[in-house]
């Protein structure tokens, strides 16, 4: 198993006023060339956004788009005709595909809105745009990896789909328990996210808002050290 260690502290950061944001890859003003991607997996931005305050409309295209809210809410709106919002507890996909619009806004004029979110190539370009989002009871799930996203062809009905062979998992953990993940397509690669807590992998400590990009591996154990809220991203490393 190999691993690299990305400790909270090296991201890239910005911060508007409105939006302050930390970004594990290269992205708008932050550039880095050790930090463009992880395999498939080309943004993890965590952002904080203030009341009142959002993206305006924009656009993507061929790209997956995954939006996890971690406190408050965000107002969607897109050129497909939907509009919502999502909060904690919910999950949106959004296959870009041949082009698409959107606005992602504070849901509350005053209170702040936490959201991670994480873009990954798609495996089938110019796919007619779509969107979905789903509420997790990840809090009533403790202690085991709950399932949020997966590839269109590998779906049990219960996760989100996107066009790529990738796997998103969310789990919260106790202190002083452990976890094992083992992994869905051999040679895929695992970007884990540790959202809150501390946890110890291949003897390594990491601590709230810290990763590690892990490979070539058929499983891996993690320690749970306190109380934490892991994100994996298992994602092919090249395009197939």
């Amino acid at each position: 198993m190999t691993t690299q260690l990305f400790t909270s502290n090296t991201r890239g950061t910005a911060d508007f006023g409105w939006l302050k944001a930390n970004f594990s890859f290269s992205f708008g003003n932050y550039f880095n060339p050790e930090r463009l991607q992880f395999g498939m997996l080309r943004v993890l931005n965590d952002d904080t956004i203030a009341g009142g305050s959002g993206f305006g409309t924009h656009g993507h295209a061929n790209m997956e788009i995954i939006t996890i809210p971690l406190e408050g809410g965000l107002k969607h709106q897109d050129s497909m005709g939907n509009e919502g919002v999502i909060g904690f507890g919910e999950v949106q996909v959004m296959s870009a595909g041949s082009g698409v619009e959107h606005s992602e806004m504070n849901a509350s004029q005053k209170e702040e809105a936490k959201t991670l979110q994480l873009w990954v190539f798609p495996d089938t370009e110019n796919v007619t745009p779509r969107y979905d989002q789903k509420s997790f009871d990840i809090e009533n799930q403790i202690n085991t990896f709950v399932n949020i996203v997966s590839p269109n062809d590998q779906n049990d009905g219960n996760a989100l789909w996107v066009y790529q062979k990738t796997f998103f998992h969310l789990g919260i953990f106790d202190s002083n328990t452990s976890a094992t993940y083992k992994v869905r397509i051999p040679k895929n690669g695992v970007y884990l996210f540790l959202i809150e807590g501390e946890i110890e992998v291949n003897n390594q400590v990491l601590k709230a808002r810290d990763a590690m990009g892990i490979t070539n591996f058929d499983a891996f154990d993690i320690k749970i050290n306190t109380k934490s809220k892991i994100l994996l991203v298992e994602v092919p490393m090249n395009q197939s």
